[in-house]
């Protein structure tokens, strides 16, 4: 019985251990959720008070509207809320942190200047009228907000793709996630500095 007592409390001790020993510290929160708002708010700072002509804008036929873009965010924030969910039930994987890529990898890809090519399923329909595009980015992504800020997982041993030579902890997952709409604020601007691009705001 004493013996026992004894391996329990080695368990215990060992499991509080690896408590105290959490990778995600309290900064890497707070990173994440500082830049999840920061770019949530730049987003709606931009795009707001636009008219329907504004959204709607196309620099050639081939290029997205503003609206598309946002929309093509939204799909993203599904996707992002996804992967984060599905590597947080998969095991903890501590021994591939050592040999995955450092979260500049990550910062740098999302923000290079060279063009992405966006796969079939995160392309905007352009059905969602306007505004309603932001609507729904916003509310998907105080949802992301509200998650990072309350999690208790340690998301820098929660990994994907670990079957591949590239996996990645879903601390990279959310540098994806908020990187993703900086980038797509550079090609917003870009629509919105054309020199035919409607000059009108919206009336409130």
């Amino acid at each position: 019985m004493k013996a026992l007592i004894a391996v329990f409390t080695v368990a215990m001790l060992t499991v509080n251990g690896s408590q105290a020993q959490k990778i995600w510290t309290e900064a890497d929160p707070n990173y994440t959720v500082d830049n999840l708002k920061r770019t949530r708010d730049e987003l709606i700072r931009e795009t707001e008070n636009l008219s329907d002509a504004q959204w709607h804008f196309h620099e050639a036929p081939d290029r997205w509207s503003i609206a598309e873009v946002v929309e093509h965010l939204a799909l993203w924030e599904i996707i992002w809320a996804r992967e984060i969910s599905m590597g947080n039930r998969s095991t903890p994987r501590p021994d591939l942190i050592a040999t995955s890529s450092p979260d500049s990898y990550y910062h740098d890809f999302i923000m290079e200047n060279k063009a992405h090519v966006s796969p079939d399923f995160s392309r905007p329909t352009g059905f969602i009228q306007g505004k309603n595009n932001l609507i729904f980015f916003t509310r998907l992504r105080n949802q992301a907000i509200g998650f990072a800020d309350t999690t208790q997982a340690d998301m820098r041993v929660q990994f994907e793709l670990t079957a591949t030579k590239y996996p990645r902890n879903m601390h990279q997952v959310y540098i994806y996630q908020w990187g993703h709409v900086d980038r797509h604020m550079r090609q917003i601007r870009k629509i919105k500095a054309h020199p035919n691009y409607p000059k009108e705001t919206a009336t409130n």
